[in-house]
């Protein structure tokens, strides 16, 4: 049986898994707006990527700390990026073209993030992506 990166039941089918699944539930979002938007916002609302973020950490057999952190992180990360799900709707309510709208989430979001690592940083939480 070979083994490797990624491989499952020594095949390497985890990769080919990991697409389809997350592909298929980005789908399903998308088709489930066509009909029924608030559901589909609600769908799209629940963590699903971290949880399948680490569903696939620990079918990989990443250490138990590395999975809370990332969770504890994701945490601190989604908070600035909500206002950006107020600003859009709001923008393009008032005539704003969706493409500006968009980017004006995206910088607010950007700033927002800035800020949330500088004021975090005072009580301790480190942010700042090891890049």
């Amino acid at each position: 049986m070979t083994e490797g990166p990624g491989a499952v039941d020594g095949h390497g089918m985890l990769p080919v898994v990991k697409i389809l699944v997350n592909a298929g539930l980005i789908f399903a979002v998308s088709e489930i707006a066509k009909s029924h938007n608030k559901a589909a916002a609600l769908v799209a609302a629940l963590p699903w990527v971290t949880t399948l973020v680490m569903i696939w950490m620990f079918v990989e057999k990443a250490e138990p700390a590395k999975i809370a952190d990332h969770a504890y992180y994701t945490f601190w990360y989604v908070l600035p990026t909500l206002p950006m799900f107020l600003l859009i709707p709001f923008l393009i309510h008032r005539g704003t073209p969706f493409p500006l709208a968009l980017a004006a989430g995206a910088v607010l979001t950007a700033a927002l993030f800035w800020l949330t690592v500088i004021v975090l940083r005072k009580f301790g939480v480190d942010l700042a992506p090891d890049l």
